[in-house]
């Protein structure tokens, strides 16, 4: 690669609009473009990255037994209606229509799709086990867009999904995937966990997620070292080791309370700490009314809600839908007198005498117990905070943030029996298969590994990725021996198979050091005025300083280092 006569830019400053370190420096670096909001372009040298990162997942797919596919992004509505789950993926899928008014939507997963080509071969247990994948687009209507490639619109996902005949065999096809995945992100120097997750609108019997560990990440990792434990805080069950208050019960007593609408305004006017109070939050599942109790402390878990009234769309009521159910505005609601269904977190039982909202403008009740208001549920429904004790009694939890970057689905019969997928078994009974599903995102590998892996100068990719590995950099083209001594370099090398580019650009020294650290150029080998006395610089991205080596022994250093990578002009 020529960068004087190949598609190669950077940015001096700063990308407007880009939140996360990665989405900032790979715009920078002329990797990816943004051309709408989690839509974008993806250049030379962040391609690269990609069929690197792509290849490794590919070869770890194949060494695991999966054959690949590819499954088309444009699909008949009718296949996510028949799973059941067009209403669930709801304004998040893409939807059109074709000339002649057939519904058709952009893929946003493919278990329907790979259902169908495995019935293609389904007919007896005999059949089974295979599995297959496919790198493919996905799109899915993110009504938020945001931190580069973490969170987008359109983005190709490797997929791959399993057939088995009973949960023994799917456990064991599961668990090749699960250890090809390890083996891939051990491979792409991603430092991550592995933590129990939602199966969300998947379904399934279990989700197990890798979190890449790093700031940005929009998931919260609930761990337990001593343990092992690992949840994302959407599924972390809260133990309850309290006993019951022992107070007498009070009788009621409504006060009134001016200008304190939030749970620390009414706590100072009681002199109380938060957790003798009861937030009443009123919310619309799935369009209809419900009133969520939990402590003044604590928070509710929707998607614990989700999963306990199974219902797909789950906000907070708008001001209009409280004013309607509790007859007062925003910040007084409480469960006395209530219409709409009340669930109650399993932490309130052990409280007396607690104070309420009055559904009143500036009044709350005091000396509230459970048995003054009507109760529908008792359930877990609190998010678990740092500090609380791990559901497995062991000790307590500790929080850090994550990016997913793969998951893995046991799927059970969910979706073949939705998608009439069964086989005869020995005495000729038709029995669903056991499916399993697992995704790996490789634009968000690509963002994670820049989150874990960059500097004040650029970006740090591991030697085994970088788009360039080996740079030879000509501090002066008009000065002839540097010149000639630079294109003998740069031929030799392209001959170890590396991914080698020579700046032949008639820019300062200064301007060619600095984008070859913000493109993450692994080796770079500066030829200068040393080449009089037969000397070249190297210098190693991970490594601080510099070395004057002869021109005899680079290419055999070289060599030693990138030892075994096999890569491209």
């Amino acid at each position: 690669m020529r960068l004087k006569s190949s598609y190669f830019y950077t940015l001096r400053e700063d990308v407007k609009g880009e939140e996360s370190v990665s989405g900032n420096l790979l715009v920078r670096a002329g990797m990816i473009k943004k051309t709408s909001g989690g839509v974008y372009m993806m250049l030379p040298l962040g391609l690269r990255v990609i069929n690197k990162i792509e290849q490794i997942i590919r070869e770890e797919m194949v060494a695991a037994g999966s054959q690949e596919v590819s499954m088309p992004a444009l699909i008949p509505e009718e296949v996510y209606v028949e799973s059941g789950r067009r209403e669930s993926f709801g304004k998040s899928m893409f939807s059109l229509r074709d000339r002649y008014d057939r519904p058709f939507v952009l893929g946003p997963t493919h278990e329907e799709l790979f259902a169908a080509a495995a019935a293609m071969k389904i007919n007896s247990y005999k059949d089974m086990p295979f599995n297959l994948f496919q790198f493919q687009k996905k799109f899915r209507d993110e009504p938020r867009p945001r931190f580069g490639l973490i969170r987008v619109r359109e983005f190709t996902m490797k997929d791959a999904y399993s057939f088995d005949r009973d949960l023994e065999g799917l456990d064991i096809s599961y668990n090749k995937m699960f250890e090809a995945y390890k083996r891939s992100f051990d491979r792409m120097g991603i430092r991550y966990a592995i933590v129990t997750a939602d199966t969300g609108v998947m379904g399934g019997l279990l989700s197990e997620e890798f979190q890449a560990l790093t700031e940005i990440g929009e998931d919260i990792l609930v761990l337990e070292p001593k343990s092992g434990y690992a949840a994302n805080i959407e599924v972390a069950g809260c133990l309850t080791l309290e006993e019951a208050s022992s107070q007498e019960h009070l009788v009621e007593e409504k006060v009134h309370t001016p200008g304190a609408a939030t749970i620390e305004e009414v706590a100072a006017f009681f002199h109380e700490k938060t957790d003798k109070f009861i937030k009443t939050l009123i919310y619309s599942l799935d369009g209809k009314p419900h009133a969520l109790l939990v402590r003044g402390d604590h928070e509710v878990n929707e998607v614990k809600i989700q999963k306990l009234l199974d219902v797909s769309e789950i906000e907070m009521a708008s001001p209009e839908v409280v004013l309607e159910v509790t007859g007062a505005e925003v910040g007084y609601a409480g469960p006395l007198g209530l219409e709409i269904p009340v669930i109650v977190d399993k932490e309130v039982e052990l409280l007396a005498n607690f104070i309420v909202g009055a559904n009143e403008k500036d009044y709350h009740y005091k000396n509230v117990n459970l048995e003054d208001f009507r109760i529908d549920q008792v359930a877990d429904i609190r998010l678990i905070k740092e500090g609380d004790l791990c559901e497995n009694g062991q000790g307590p939890v500790v929080f850090t943030r994550g990016i997913e970057i793969g998951n893995t689905f046991k799927l059970g019969d969910k979706y073949s029996k939705a998608m009439d997928l069964y086989y005869s078994d020995e005495k000729n009974h038709l029995i669903p298969v056991m499916m399993g599903s697992y995704g790996i995102g490789s634009g968000r590998c690509m963002a994670a590994i820049v989150e874990q892996n960059h500097n004040e100068h650029g970006i740090l990719w591991p030697k085994e990725l970088a788009p360039i590995q080996v740079a030879v950099v000509v501090v002066n083209i008009k000065k002839q021996e540097q010149a000639q001594a630079g294109e003998a370099l740069y031929g030799e090398l392209l001959k170890t198979g590396l991914d080698v580019c020579i700046d032949d650009r008639d820019e300062r020294i200064g301007v060619k050091f600095n984008d070859m650290e913000l493109i993450g150029v692994y080796a770079r080998i500066t030829v200068g005025r040393d080449i009089d006395r037969g000397l070249v610089e190297l210098k190693l991205s991970d490594e601080k300083e510099k070395r004057l080596v002869s021109i005899e022994e680079i290419l055999p250093m070289i060599k030693t280092i990138f030892s075994g990578e096999k890569a491209h002009d």
